[in-house]
């Protein structure tokens, strides 16, 4: 199959696009500033509320009038232009894909040949988000605004988060039974100086923070190049650091440990703020630089209740495994005893934390509707992931049946290179969802080869449902589509037999934004969904119950900029406990209670709508390889730039070889 690296096949629609384009873009731009104007965000009320009552309404007579002359003006241009652009969606292509072209930043190729498939398994790392990337007057509904520069400011977080090294530090805490204790646990205790207990019992369990010798936004840029000139190991496993620390009784280190600890810890200078994009950003609250704003790895604040500054290379780490010019900065995540856990059932990690998971393979967003946005966020994502498939869906009334004003909103990011893409719209789209050409993105990716040359591959889908509430007819509708879909396209791409495998494939992941939650009464039908019987959900016992540990992804808008979950660090710790999460995130509906979320303390169901899934399969995949889940994570690194939760799960590929 083709990839598409341009919207159009050739470069005359593509300059006759551009020039259409070109005459709508003003009416829309100034009707865009129109209608934002009458809708503030929770932010600019507070900020305008020391200003005289009437100095804003006095900006609203003032400025409303020149737009809309403005806004009349531009119309015929628009008018003329939209005639041109609407035919020309007819030859337009379903995405575009993107690879990195610069070599020293470029490395799907070598990751390729990490995994041979022999002797041991791999682990691979699967994010998804909605960002609420709409037109700024649109995005202001959901109390979020200044798109442009949300779009830069989470690019900017999310390759921070992934490129920083992987370190595993375990704390034993036998009294500790929060949820943040329980969420960490694992099934084997780790022993001091068994390694290999470590390695095979537990997995990565802490937050990490980061910086080179050079402070600022540009870190993973720099470091990047400097580990490609040194050749040095810096994807994937292999730049694991794993520390065990065994606690006493009472939750605390031990004096020897603690010795230990400090004797590598020294604290360096005050970084340098990060510069990156000042000028844009400083209009939004959240990119702000905070105490305790671990989302931005720029920050050199505490992150949690204990921290340990860790200088690798004094002999005390393995400098084979690690850069000794890194600062490592670790948020350490307690880890309860096997007898004192709360979910002595979980076979898995899983955690709330204020960092994309270090090394994500695979990530999934939704709600990128804004093409200048897509290109910002594009442009930052390209700093750690080398394959982007952005700009998803179709315009006017090409292959759906109602015209459609934006796409689809879906946009992929992958370290390894894609193989092939498909696109589907739902064509049963009601209401303003209607108007986005919603659906869903398939997509194969190769991992690895075997010593026989036979390909390893993976399956991802990415989609994104209806949205209205009340529309559970339809939504089951899509997921059946979705299915439909699913099991075509693995049909089309395979080029395997049963007899004669040409490929071997690893894993099949469906993760998106599916606009129902698994406690709601009103989404019965959606939870019992046949979907449901192909694919596991990590977070879910089964239609109607979730796991206690799963929390919900979708922040109550209004509380987006309250100082207790403003920044990474400060939601994170808030969504640990049960009051924090009544307060703040929107909870399964109930006829029984008020709409209102704020401050309430009844109890409810659940621990909040969970309405951004990571799903995967074991079906259809190589007989002898297994496929288990290592870690599931709810992440907060994007507080105060989208009011939903990012979640992450990183899966493990058992070959079956390695095995003592």
């Amino acid at each position: 199959m083709v990839l598409y690296t341009s919207p159009f096949p050739n470069s005359f629609l593509s300059v006759l696009h551009s020039f259409s384009w070109g005459l709508i873009f003003p009416c829309y731009w100034l009707a865009d500033r129109l209608v934002g104007s009458f809708v503030p965000t929770t932010y600019e009320k507070r900020q305008r509320a020391d200003d005289p009552c009437y100095f804003h309404a006095l900006c609203i007579i003032i400025t409303t009038p020149i737009y809309l002359a403005l806004l009349v003006a531009s119309l015929p241009f628009a008018l003329i232009g939209f005639l041109l652009w609407s035919p020309l969606q007819s030859a337009r292509r379903p995405y575009i894909y993107s690879r990195l072209k610069e070599k020293n930043h470029a490395n799907g190729a070598t990751l390729l040949t990490e995994w041979k498939a022999a002797g041991s398994g791999k682990s691979f790392c699967f994010g998804s988000a909605n960002v609420c990337l709409l037109p700024d007057s649109l995005a202001r509904f959901n109390n979020v605004f200044n798109t442009q520069a949300r779009a830069k400011e989470i690019g900017r977080r999310i390759r921070n988060g992934a490129s920083r090294p992987q370190i595993k530090i375990y704390i034993d805490s036998p009294t500790n039974t929060s949820i943040s204790a329980a969420s960490f646990s694992s099934l084997v205790s780790p022993q001091a100086g068994d390694n290999r207990t470590v390695n095979a019992g537990i997995k990565r369990t802490a937050s990490m923070e980061y910086k080179g010798d050079n402070c600022g936004s540009n870190n993973g840029e720099e470091n990047r190049e400097d580990k490609g000139g040194s050749g040095e190991p810096h994807e994937g496993e292999e730049n694991t650091c794993i520390v065990p620390i065994n606690g006493e009784e009472n939750g605390h280190m031990s004096d020897t440990e603690t010795d230990t600890v400090n004797g590598q810890a020294r604290a360096s200078g005050p970084a340098e703020p990060s510069l990156e994009g000042d000028a844009e950003i400083s209009k939004t609250p959240n990119h702000k630089q905070k105490e305790g704003d671990s989302g931005s790895l720029d920050s050199c604040s505490a992150s949690r209740e204990s921290l340990v500054k860790v200088r690798v290379g004094d002999g005390t780490v393995d400098q084979s495994t690690v850069n000794n010019k890194l600062l490592y900065k670790a948020s350490i995540m307690k880890k309860t005893s096997v007898r004192k856990k709360k979910h002595t059932d979980e076979t898995f990690d899983h955690e709330i934390s204020a960092f994309f998971p270090a090394n994500l393979d695979f990530l999934c967003l939704q709600e990128v509707f804004d093409k200048r946005a897509a290109e910002k966020l594009k442009e930052q994502l390209h700093h750690y992931f080398e394959y982007i498939v952005y700009d998803v869906g179709v315009y006017s009334c090409n292959g759906c049946c109602s015209f459609k004003f934006v796409n689809s909103g879906l946009l992929f990011a992958s370290r390894y290179p894609v193989m092939d893409a498909a696109y589907h719209c739902y064509p049963n789209g009601r209401g303003m969802d209607s108007l986005a050409s919603k659906g869903a993105l398939f997509l194969k990716v190769q991992v690895g080869s075997t010593p026989q040359d036979q390909r390893i591959v993976g399956y991802i889908s990415c989609t994104h449902l209806q949205a209205i509430a009340g529309d559970t007819t339809v939504r089951c509708e899509q997921l059946d589509m979705l299915q439909d879909w699913l099991s075509e396209f693995r049909k089309s791409t395979s080029s395997s037999s049963t007899a004669n495998p040409e490929e071997l494939v690893a894993f099949d992941v469906l993760c998106g934004d599916l606009n129902f939650d698994n406690c709601s009464s009103e989404d019965k039908l959606e939870q019992q969904h046949s979907l449901f019987t192909h694919y596991k959900d990590p977070c879910r016992v089964g239609p109607g119950e979730d796991k206690p540990w799963a929390i919900g992804t979708l922040l109550d808008p209004e509380g987006l900029y309250d100082e207790e979950v403003c920044t990474p660090d400060n939601l994170q710790k808030v969504l640990e406990s049960e009051e924090g999460r009544k307060g703040y995130l929107v909870y399964p509906t109930s006829k029984n209670h008020s709409s209102s979320q704020k401050g309430r303390k009844a109890s409810l169901k659940g621990n909040g709508r969970r309405i951004d899934y990571m799903l995967y399969t074991e079906e259809g995949l190589y007989l002898e390889w297994k496929v288990e889940v290592e870690e599931f994570s709810f992440i907060t690194q994007l507080a105060g730039l989208t009011d939903h939760l990012p979640v992450a799960m990183r899966l493990m590929v058992s070959t079956g070889e390695d095995d003592p």
